[in-house]
């Protein structure tokens, strides 16, 4: 086979679907090609069962900035107004209620500030404090059999959408294939991309392609794509593995506890399952391992490409888990998967969202949880928090953690300005098409239907306040893991 297009992406995870959707759907490039190396789209860590299906908005994450929340949100309300448009049977989603819990005195002045004095009750109107009263109507559970003299308050918020990434990611990819000039190979990988005159030529296990521009959107793969080709020297990985602990129908929607601002990690919390709500998942519990994809040996040499074995890389690991926040969580997360006493060291975490819960209610989930490539700067030795792009001449490389599926839309959307930079043509970007087709249909606060709060606001499907749950980022030809 070989092959010619404009634009070649390489990965068929949530953010690689979510650019090809954008460049066929608003743009007049002629020619879109997406090549992912699994048979099916969304298969690694797009995959329902590996992330925490949450649609991340910053309102219940406590360990966002303001300034990250603000750039989240646009990201988020694109991603939502898409699936309002596209998924009114709420196949691809719910939306149920979610919150962030405080419990004791010193959380709860934290999240008070938070709402009243930091910024966050402006930026999320639909966001409100609740106390005791209103929490036991919305998750009995998180108040039974907790202490009476133990001060509560959450921040709740109807906006609680659980996703399945891989479900969405390929509905992306099947309304780009209606439009003409798109193609899809499933199935392929990747094994070489080289830089032409007039473009690249990417080799694969099925055939080759010329293209004028690529975009590497394949997750923690998108680094050794980089480095082959000479870019991204100043970056390692630090692939954290996410996994979750299940139990019986303990709550309604997504209840996070506080974030410790320093950790890039989610703090634990319990959500309904996506598509089984009788199912509550607890966690993610963040494990280091030395692999790009979870349960794939053969991803062991691809992390030592990106590790690199250089002074800088040990030096920049050395500096990070010694860190005196840092190398307790990474210790307890490695407790925690040990068969004898993993189970109960982790319960106290669950017991934080349900008191009542007892040792034998939870289970460790198996076949669960991917891996998020979190990003290490080796120039200053510290975990860069967030997404990293690499941009060279008419290649772009998209390392996406958490929460890389969340903003997924907004990352296509800054992608396409860059690829149309790269083409150096006429081809433009409908940009108020694309907002038509997403954000605007997202509900706001003052929409008839979006003011009500409360267990009335949760899923269509019933009358319960229901769930949400964390990132997956991006898929494609690599993995991601939680929040």
């Amino acid at each position: 086979m070989s092959d010619d297009t404009n634009l070649l992406i390489v990965g068929g995870g949530i953010s690689g679907a979510a650019l090809l959707y954008t460049v066929a759907k608003f743009t007049d490039i002629d020619r879109a090609t997406l090549i992912e190396k699994e048979r099916e789209i969304g298969a690694v860590n797009t995959h329902h069962t590996n992330n925490s299906q949450t649609l991340h908005f910053g309102d219940i994450e406590t360990n966002y900035t303001l300034e990250k929340a603000e750039a989240v949100k646009e990201g988020a309300e694109l991603l939502a107004g898409y699936l309002e448009h596209v998924d009114p049977d709420r196949e691809m989603h719910s939306k149920r209620n979610k919150m962030v819990l405080a419990v004791g005195e010193e959380e709860v002045a934290e999240l008070e500030a938070r709402y009243h004095d930091e910024g966050f009750g402006e930026l999320f109107p639909k966001l409100e404090p609740i106390g005791r009263e209103e929490i036991a109507e919305l998750e009995p559970k998180v108040v039974e059999g907790r202490d009476p003299d133990t001060e509560l308050l959450a921040l709740s918020t109807p906006d609680g959408y659980v996703v399945d990434y891989g479900m969405v990611a390929n509905s992306f990819v099947e309304a780009a294939r209606a439009e003409a000039g798109v193609a899809v190979h499933l199935g392929t990988t990747v094994t070489g991309v080289d830089e032409t005159d007039d473009g690249f030529h990417v080799e694969t296990d099925d055939g080759e392609f010329a293209t004028d521009a690529v975009v590497v959107a394949a997750g923690s793969h998108s680094l050794q794509f980089a480095q082959e080709m000479g870019y991204g020297g100043d970056m390692s990985l630090l692939p954290v593995a996410g996994s979750f602990f299940l139990a019986d129908d303990l709550l309604n929607g997504k209840v996070y506890t506080l974030q410790m601002k320093k950790l890039p990690f989610a703090a634990v919390h319990g959500d309904a399952d996506v598509h089984d709500a009788s199912v509550t998942r607890f966690g993610p519990t963040a494990k280091l391992v030395p692999a790009l994809e979870r349960g794939e040996l053969s991803t062991v040499g691809d992390f030592a490409d990106v590790f690199g074995f250089t002074p800088s890389s040990f030096l920049s690991y050395g500096e990070i888990l010694s860190d005196r926040i840092l190398f307790p969580y990474v210790v307890r997360n490695l407790v925690y998967d040990l068969p004898a006493v993993g189970k109960r060291s982790f319960l106290p975490n669950v017991r934080k969202v349900v008191p009542s819960v007892e040792l034998d209610d939870i289970s460790r989930a198996k076949g669960y949880g991917g891996v998020r490539p979190q990003i290490v700067d080796t120039d200053n030795r510290a975990l860069d928090m967030g997404e990293a792009k690499i941009e060279g001449d008419g290649i772009l490389f998209n390392i996406t953690p958490s929460p890389g599926a969340s903003t997924a839309l907004k990352n296509a959307m800054t992608d396409v300005r860059t690829v149309l930079d790269f083409l150096d043509a006429e081809d433009t970007f409908d940009e108020d098409a694309f907002r038509a087709a997403t954000i605007d249909n997202f509900p706001r606060a003052n929409d008839d239907d979006t003011t009500e709060t409360g267990a009335s606001a949760g899923d269509d499907d019933s009358d319960t306040a229901g769930d949400d749950t964390d990132t997956a980022g991006d898929d494609t030809v690599s993995a991601e893991a939680d929040d």
